[in-house]
């Protein structure tokens, strides 16, 4: 039956938010942590490729 379909959307009656945070109270520590932890990382396989690639080897100019 076509038109019994049921929609998957927000429903009718859609109450408001609980509470609203203003900027004074959003404190960001998880995304903070989170690029941090995403610099840290790309700070080691920067040591460690320096270490792998050109540690050991005599420098060679492509060209």
């Amino acid at each position: 039956m076509p038109g019994s379909e049921q929609s998957v959307s927000a429903p009718v009656t859609q109450e408001e938010p609980e509470r609203e945070l203003t900027h004074e109270e959003f404190d960001p520590k998880g995304t903070l942590a989170l690029i941090l932890t995403y610099f840290a990382v790309l700070a080691i396989m920067w040591v460690f490729m320096y270490f792998v690639e050109f540690l050991g080897n005599d420098l060679i100019v492509v060209g």
